[in-house]
């Protein structure tokens, strides 16, 4: 069933001696100012392993094959060779433009988050219908910590062949980031013009995007990704037809620590602008954890719910 209404929110990411999302060289990725974020694609990746692992089809996820030619060298795979892998065809000089995109609106990351499908023989671009800011660290405290790691093996091609290598992690102590995001459904209108039987964006799409925004943050464990969790997210349903157009949501969003040890998410900027437009809301959604995370909604009409339990 397709989906007309816009959405805006907000997904909260809680990261405690850890490394969300580190830049090239290995520290958690900052502004010049030294303030923390993370990028879209921090958040996306985690997304789209989810549903990968699920089954899922899932086009812009790494995944890797043997050299033919060497039998042995194992190198990523290039995209018309995914495209092959998910699709089981290959994208041909003579292949219709038209059946490409079809096929690609399969894929569920592409038809949340839209792709540049830059292919020998086809290219093509589509605007996701789910647009994802970057997500700032709201929690003014946090420190970055480097640990020295020995590693169990000697380097034979260093001068001191006959010692143990070392090496460094770097996380953070405690990060709190906040990304804003809008959903908009008519980003597809074009493409339901060109396609025949192409709905557009689904609400089964838009459910799997709500769901993974809950719990593929907690979802994943790596190395550097162990003591990340999704800790809320926020969803604001314009009414159908309301012409309701927001900026960015994470801006009106403040991070507290409490006495009481909980972690204090203030939302009463955003309750103020949510409540001027409450005309042209459908409604508002609001998941946390609620064992961990305090957050005031008096005053706003909303659900609140608990995130852990709502995801599964």
């Amino acid at each position: 069933m397709e989906k007309k209404n816009k959405v805006y929110g907000v997904i909260g990411i809680k990261a405690i001696m850890s490394n969300w999302n580190a830049d090239f060289t290995g520290r958690p990725k900052s502004l010049g100012t030294a303030q923390i974020f993370g990028s879209d694609k921090a958040l996306k990746y985690p997304m789209k392993k989810m549903w990968d692992e699920e089954g899922k089809k899932v086009i812009y996820i790494k995944s890797h094959k043997i050299n033919e030619k060497t039998g042995e060298k194992i190198q990523p795979l290039d995209l018309d060779e995914r495209y092959q892998k998910i699709f089981g065809e290959s994208v041909e000089k003579k292949t219709e433009p038209e059946k490409v995109l079809r096929n690609l609106f399969l894929a569920i990351d592409i038809m949340n988050f839209g792709a540049t499908f830059a292919s020998k023989n086809v290219n093509l671009s589509i605007t996701g219908a789910v647009q994802i800011g970057q997500g700032f660290n709201k929690y003014d405290s946090s420190e970055i910590i480097t640990q020295d790691i020995l590693s169990p093996f000697r380097n034979s091609n260093s001068e001191n062949a006959g010692a143990s290598t070392l090496g460094t992690k770097i996380v953070a102590d405690e990060c709190h980031y906040v990304y804003p995001f809008s959903v908009n459904p008519q980003n597809y209108k074009n493409y339901k013009e060109i396609l025949p039987e192409f709905e557009g964006y689904t609400e089964e799409a838009y459910q799997e995007f709500k769901r993974a925004s809950l719990i593929s943050a907690t979802a994943i464990n790596t190395n550097s990704k162990t003591g990340c969790e999704n800790e809320f997210a926020i969803f604001v349903e314009e009414k159908e037809g309301s012409n309701l157009y927001l900026a960015n949501l994470d801006q009106y969003i403040k991070f507290e620590k409490l006495e009481n040890e909980k972690d204090n998410i203030n939302i009463e900027k955003l309750k103020k602008i949510l409540n001027e437009n409450k005309d042209r809301i459908e409604k508002v959604e609001i998941y946390y954890n609620k064992i961990t995370t305090q957050i005031d909604t008096e005053g706003l009409e909303c659900e609140t719910f608990d995130i852990f339990e709502s995801a599964n």
